[in-house]
């Protein structure tokens, strides 16, 4: 079963310095239809203007994956991390027992465009922790590359969760396939561009969620950027 999730369908906070679209509840946008997917609770598209951001505040006991897709995000976190990460960075940070940071866009004079993803651990009350790696376009160029996993294989950030995030550019003609096992299933998020999935065309900002499909096959259409969650 494949179900489709637009763009324009998704919910929305809107303030002079933030743009964020919610493919599931999150905040004063609540839908019960939209609780999430599997361990997939959160994913928040971000767009933050200049020299504005989040300010400090705290999480507990959730996985965070942070994925900038345009300009630059500012991280700090009472663990004493602090870093600045740009496309093709990837950062993941477990809440756990607790855990407080901010997110600000450094640059003077362009807006910062990210995606904030939160998947549930296996249990609560792990210990906070944080990592971050990056990963090149050309690592990602017409294929699917395993970004995020439960045993930080490949290269891949560690995730508390039986998940796997793979992440993928595909150009016009660009096609590849992702097989699931039986009992798993798959969100595909399109982030930028337009992909192709049997016969739907993906635009950016469209999820889709897969269930009892043993193959997806993506197809690039525009130039754009995909992630694929492989999910228990």
């Amino acid at each position: 079963m494949v179900t489709l999730r637009r763009a324009g369908d998704r919910g929305r906070t809107r303030l002079p310095w933030l743009d964020s679209r919610h493919t599931f509840s999150f905040g004063d946008y609540h839908d019960p239809a939209h609780m999430g997917f599997r361990s997939l609770r959160v994913i928040n598209d971000d767009r933050v203007a200049e020299g504005q951001g989040f300010g400090t505040h705290s999480h507990r006991d959730m996985e965070i994956i942070t994925w900038v897709l345009e300009g630059a995000l500012q991280h700090r976190d009472s663990l004493g991390n602090g870093s600045v990460i740009r496309p093709g960075d990837l950062q993941r940070m477990s809440a756990g027992t607790g855990i407080a940071h901010s997110e600000f866009n450094p640059s003077r004079d362009e807006p910062v465009h990210f995606l904030q993803i939160w998947i549930l651990p296996t249990r609560p009350g792990l210990e906070p922790g944080y990592e971050q790696k990056s990963l090149s376009a050309e690592a990602r160029r017409g294929t699917l590359r395993l970004v995020a996993d439960e045993n930080g294989r490949d290269g891949a950030v560690t995730v508390h969760q039986d998940v796997r995030v793979l992440a993928g550019l595909l150009d016009a003609r660009d096609e590849v396939t992702h097989r699931t096992a039986a009992d798993r299933h798959a969100w595909v998020h399109v982030a930028s561009g337009a992909i192709g999935l049997g016969d739907q065309t993906l635009h950016a900002g469209d999820g889709v969620a897969v269930s009892g499909e043993r193959e997806l096959v993506l197809r690039g259409i525009d130039p754009g950027e995909v992630l694929v969650f492989d999910l228990a």
